[in-house]
């Protein structure tokens, strides 16, 4: 092994990306991604290529560079990536992110597999939704973060429909919203780690808190974990996967959607079990064994989100009295401006009582606040996630 020969491409530059990089740069491993935003996440920990996720030509330029190409968002120039692969690994594969970028062909392929989801119809025109009523529409393409996503309870939220396209599901009675962080090598090895309980905020349609691990049985809890193993299966995922299911009032598992990447839910894996979600990825990425999934301790993880007026260069306000508490990690991504709900960071609180835990964490969410201030000119711009 040469680490210093090794190079990681990435397709996006965002907190995602410059987590990975952290991982691999403690083994010794070169970084380099590919982001339209001068001064990106990443960069800060690896060396940019400015350029679109869609361009071919910078896609490939970075492949030229690169031992392997990984990617931290999902909206990329799949044909690029297919004429890569004949050349060098991507991973996961074109194929596997072919599947999960459409969320129609994502749902059509986890049925097949028999892995439970919500029942859903696509859609040929918006009218066929008024036969469906009550139902989610979801964009095929697209969506993340609550985006390209509309409840339609009744004929009165019909102008709400997405004018995309899109298909429908069933309206689920969620109990609980849960994830499960999935690494599959290329041997089919995995490591599953803990299923956390999701709690979003219900103005951004954003995850808002974190609880490791989620209040739940056991059996439920073992349930889950097969369900998020067999669904990477299902698109014979190679990497790290995100898992994100529904556990309906009256006990049924569903899952919602796969990522293929590191996921937001799994953030508290860096300080809470033995081998973090980040380190899982750069470990499949470069061939290496995976390492234990387990949880060291019970955790909660809070976004950083831009508070509802903030625009502008962000200021973090509440952090020195927040670090004070005990157990307490914040991380900041790096983002050069702030503006509503936007996440610029997160905060894993640790605690051996998940009491205390949640406790802690309300107390930090109440402390720290994301501002912006329009009169200071950021240095560079960053329109990512």
């Amino acid at each position: 092994m040469r680490p210093e020969d090794f190079t990681i491409g990435i397709l996006g530059g965002g907190q995602l990306a410059k987590m990975s990089a952290q991982e691999a740069r403690k083994l010794g491993f070169s970084v380099l991604v590919l982001d339209p935003t001068p001064g990106c996440p990443a960069s800060m920990v690896a060396e940019q290529i400015a350029g679109s996720f869609q361009d071919e030509n910078k896609i490939f330029e970075l492949a030229e560079r690169s031992d392997v190409l990984t990617y931290d968002i999902e909206n990329v120039n799949i044909k690029a990536l297919k004429k890569i692969e004949k050349e060098k690994p991507v991973i996961p594969s074109s194929k596997t992110l072919e599947i999960i970028q459409d969320k129609l062909i994502q749902k059509k392929v986890l049925k097949k597999a028999k892995v439970p989801v919500p029942e859903f119809w696509g859609l040929n025109s918006i009218e066929e939704l008024e036969e469906l009523l009550p139902v989610v529409q979801k964009a095929r393409k697209g969506g993340y973060d609550g985006r390209g996503v509309a409840v339609l309870r009744d004929e009165k939220d019909l102008d709400k429909a997405l004018p995309v396209p899109s298909y429908a599901e069933e309206l689920v009675d969620i109990d609980k919203e849960l994830g499960v962080i999935v690494a599959r090598d290329a041997d089919g090895n995995t490591e599953v780690y803990p299923v956390v309980e999701m709690v979003f905020d219900w103005r951004a349609n954003l995850l808002d808190m974190l609880i490791i691990p989620a209040r739940m049985d056991n059996e439920i809890t073992r349930g889950a974990q097969e369900i998020a193993v067999k669904a990477v299966e299902a698109v014979d995922g190679v990497g790290v996967f995100g898992v994100e299911m529904f556990l309906s009032k009256d006990g049924r598992l569903l899952v919602n959607e796969l990522a293929p990447r590191p996921h937001n839910s799994g953030h508290y894996t860096i300080e809470a079990c033995t081998t973090s979600q980040f380190e899982q990825h750069i470990r499949v990425v470069a061939d290496l064994p995976l390492g234990s999934a387990e949880l060291l301790t019970p955790a909660v993880m809070i976004n950083l989100l831009g508070s509802r007026e903030s625009r502008g260069r962000p200021a973090y306000l509440g952090i020195r009295e927040a670090l004070t508490i005990p157990g307490v990690y914040v991380h900041i991504y790096g983002k050069k401006r702030v503006f509503p709900f936007r996440k610029m960071g997160h905060v894993t609180v640790v605690d051996r009582s998940p009491e205390r835990a949640i406790e802690k964490a309300r107390r930090v969410k109440s402390l720290i606040k994301v501002v912006g201030d329009e009169s200071e000119a950021p240095r560079g711009n960053n329109n990512g996630k």
